[in-house]
């Protein structure tokens, strides 16, 4: 556990106006757990006062100091969560970001369910989602925290790796056409791995007929990892394009948002692949 001065915001140097904001929203939001320039382990604090209180109210046990020592060391390890994941979340803030329009009952969920949290990448992505949240709030839904809140490790791994192949379409649209190909195989998408996502609740993973996107403009663009790729709808009547077998559900959108995927070599040949039929002529090879 560490020490008192281990997470003083004092040490980051001057704050922005927005990491003030959410510092002091967070402080109200879960009371007072926070403060504008130190973060205070008050849980801690207040463990102690009551066990002070106690001894001179009735005979200690040594079952009681046992419960309290647990409880005061609990308490500290949550504090010392939320606090890590706070500080991994202001420098992420914009600089027009305004916490302060956060929805309190959002935030009290938000450090209810992330409070258990110690492993530091599974802080990283909840430290992302409040900054996300503080930047544009109503972007994460109360659905999202509490779903973010059961997924463990493994599972956010996974979805990471699908996230790899994901392409812009003015929404994120991971493009598995084949989950038999080892271009997916190889980072461990597969069916099973698809069909596990499916169940949790993050994708529709339809490995049947796919999905496809309809009525769209004669010529446009899609991106990966920034790079453009031009497309015409060519002898369409309705200018339909087949998308893959995966869509993401509404909490995986949102989660998507904050996922820091690498992108996959050899990805974008692969789609042009599949595509091949609505590339322009002079990309058409």
């Amino acid at each position: 556990m560490a020490d008192d001065n281990s997470m003083s915001i004092v040490n980051l140097g001057k704050l922005s106006k927005p990491a003030d904001t959410l510092i002091k929203k967070v402080s109200g939001a879960i009371g007072g757990v926070f403060e504008p320039w130190q973060i205070k382990r008050v849980a801690m604090a207040e463990a102690e006062a009551n066990l002070i209180k106690a001894k001179s109210e009735i005979e200690i046990t040594d079952l009681h100091r046992r419960a309290m020592h647990r409880f005061v060391e609990e308490e500290a390890n949550r504090q010392e969560n939320m606090e890590q994941i706070t500080k991994k979340a202001l420098p992420q803030l914009e600089d027009k970001s305004d916490p302060s329009k956060m929805d309190d009952d959002w935030v009290t969920n938000f450090f209810d369910k992330s409070r258990i949290v110690s492993d530091s990448e599974m802080q990283d992505l909840w430290a992302s989602v409040l900054a996300g949240e503080s930047n544009s709030p109503g972007s994460y839904s109360k659905r999202t925290v509490n779903f973010l809140g059961d997924l463990d490790k493994k599972d956010a791994e996974l979805f990471v790796a699908l996230c790899r192949f994901g392409w812009i379409f003015g929404d994120f649209t991971p493009l598995i056409f084949d989950a038999q190909t080892s271009i997916y195989n190889d980072v461990g998408i597969n069916f099973d791995s698809l069909s596990h996502l499916d169940s949790i609740g993050l994708i529709q993973f339809n490995s049947l007929t796919g999905f496809s996107r309809k009525v769209l403009p004669k010529k446009f663009a899609v991106s990966y990892c920034g790079q453009l790729l031009p497309l015409v709808m060519k002898d369409e009547k309705d200018f339909k394009l087949t998308i893959g077998k995966v869509l993401l559900t509404r909490v995986g959108r949102e989660l998507a948002s904050v996922c820091k995927a690498q992108g996959v070599d050899g990805f974008v040949d692969y789609v042009k692949e599949q595509w091949k039929q609505y590339l322009p002529e002079t990309d058409n090879t």
